[in-house]
């Protein structure tokens, strides 16, 4: 990097000649500025491939999870879990967990916008604080789903193979292509 200030020559002040040691000294220093140029092209090659992936994330995986667990796991869990107290607190986690989907799609809604942008390649305004509310509340969502619900969900359903089976074979039917049909 070239530094602006390594350039000084001793002129008379007010002479043509410090005309031109001055341009020299802003020349300089926007070359030094150039310089910069490969550190932030890079950076933002690198905003454009994380935007892109991120679209990508909540667009095919995210939200489809969300569709998966709310149509099959849920309704599996409930349906298997014994009446009494294992099915009030069955109730009262997937009550929080699709609480917690609906808040997490409202985040991604704000931000969406500002992401899209970013993997076009054009300049983005991102909703900061709407973002890291957006990672917060999926980690502590995935935490507690990780450790709460998902080992519950396995003790239930694990009474009975069919039901882990009648899960497996219903997931497996969500994300089978229709077939194409002819008249």
């Amino acid at each position: 990097m070239t530094d602006s200030s390594a350039v000084q020559i001793q002129v008379e002040p007010d002479t043509p000649i410090a005309g031109f040691s001055r341009c020299h000294v802003g020349i300089l220093s926007g070359l030094a500025t150039f310089a910069e140029l490969p550190a932030l092209v890079r950076a933002a090659e690198r905003a454009r491939r994380v935007a892109a992936a991120t679209l990508a994330l909540f667009e095919d995986s995210i939200l489809e999870h969300h569709a998966d667990e709310e149509s099959e796991l849920f309704v599996a869990v409930q349906r298997s879990a014994a009446a009494g107290p294992e099915s009030d607190l069955v109730q009262a986690m997937v009550q929080r967990l699709t609480s917690e989907h609906r808040t997490i799609e409202a985040l991604w809604k704000r931000v969406k916008p500002g992401v899209k942008l970013a993997a076009s390649a054009r300049a983005a305004e991102l909703d900061t604080e709407s973002l890291a509310e957006l990672v917060s509340a999926y980690t502590a969502h995935a935490r507690f789903e990780e450790q709460e619900f998902l080992p519950l969900a396995q003790q239930i359903l694990g009474r009975d193979g069919n039901h882990l089976a009648a899960l497996g074979i219903a997931l497996h039917l969500r994300h089978v292509p229709p077939p194409i049909g002819y008249i």
